[in-house]
């Protein structure tokens, strides 16, 4: 039996995530109490007929017992069931924007309480699921097809045995992502962003890639980077860990930063059949 269990704050996605992984094949329940978590795997287990089937449950602010989270999931046979906790957030000043927008009422406004208070308030109530969480995804700048993929390619499909590796280029310029694991900072590279003819291309084009490999402390820090990883991915792997999110980051996350999780995602994705590659400033459109 394999159980995933999506949080987070309201505005994050969730919704959005549940229905990827419905679309998965999953059985998806929303608003699930934190109560019934046991009784669901126990269930589950003893039909043997249903041993095989996959749920994903939805648990957020409106449930009651979030402080006894882990004291229930610490009695759930993890032999038995692969549990894997996946808690969504993004900045509080976006998910007030989505609320703002799509004039949603928030769980947990009130007369006394009004929508900032509310998402700040429903930080501290999930905490002790983000906590213990497997996967913490920052959906801040994600369009809601870029959700459904990431959800769709690291919990879906992560039947594949093997860590799960995230690349993502990002520039400083716009802040560090706050779900990676390790941040690389590469701006001591040589910069296109300073040749007119390369200024509004990505490090995904064929002359900035000329550019930057003409230049050996680009590949040394490809190597070192790469080496790096390779010598410690392993230990992630021995404690039992199913995701790693790496980011790289140069000034504004379009040329230097691209290059090099391409590059990066090049080389592990030989190793790895578990391997996404993303650049968080290039997307553009409405985000989720």
């Amino acid at each position: 039996m394999k159980l995933s269990i999506i949080s987070g704050r309201s505005g994050s996605g969730k919704s959005t995530a549940l229905r990827a992984l419905e679309d998965a094949g999953f059985n998806c329940l929303d608003n699930f109490p934190v109560s019934l978590l046991e009784a669901l795997v126990e269930n589950t287990l003893a039909e043997s007929d249903t041993q095989d089937i996959d749920y994903a449950v939805c648990i957020d602010a409106r449930n009651h017992q979030l402080d006894k989270f882990p004291e229930i999931l610490a009695r759930i046979d993890r032999s038995r069931v692969s549990i894997q906790i996946i808690y969504l957030d993004a900045l509080t000043g976006t998910l007030v924007k989505r609320f703002s927008e799509t004039r949603r009422r928030h769980p947990l406004t009130d007369q006394h309480t009004n929508l900032l208070e509310a998402i700040e308030a429903e930080r501290e109530l999930l905490q002790p699921i983000a906590d213990v969480a497997d996967l913490t995804m920052d959906t801040t700048a994600m369009l809601g097809s870029q959700l459904i993929d990431a959800i769709r390619s690291r919990v879906a499909a992560s039947k594949i045995p093997g860590i799960s590796i995230l690349f993502r280029s990002f520039g400083f310029k716009f802040g560090v992502p706050v779900d990676a694991d390790f941040v690389f900072d590469i701006r001591c590279l040589p910069n296109p962003h300073w040749h007119d003819h390369l200024r509004k291309l990505s490090g995904r084009d064929a002359p900035v890639v000329d550019f930057l490999e003409k230049h050996e402390m680009v590949e040394n820090m490809r190597k070192d980077i790469s080496n790096f990883l390779e010598n410690w991915i392993s230990a992630f792997e021995a404690d039992n860990r199913a995701y790693m999110t790496v980011a790289v980051g140069c000034t504004g996350g379009q040329h230097r930063s691209v290059y090099m999780v391409e590059q990066l995602g090049e080389h592990f994705q030989a190793h790895s059949g578990r391997v996404l590659v993303r650049h968080r400033e290039l997307p553009v459109g409405k985000v989720i």
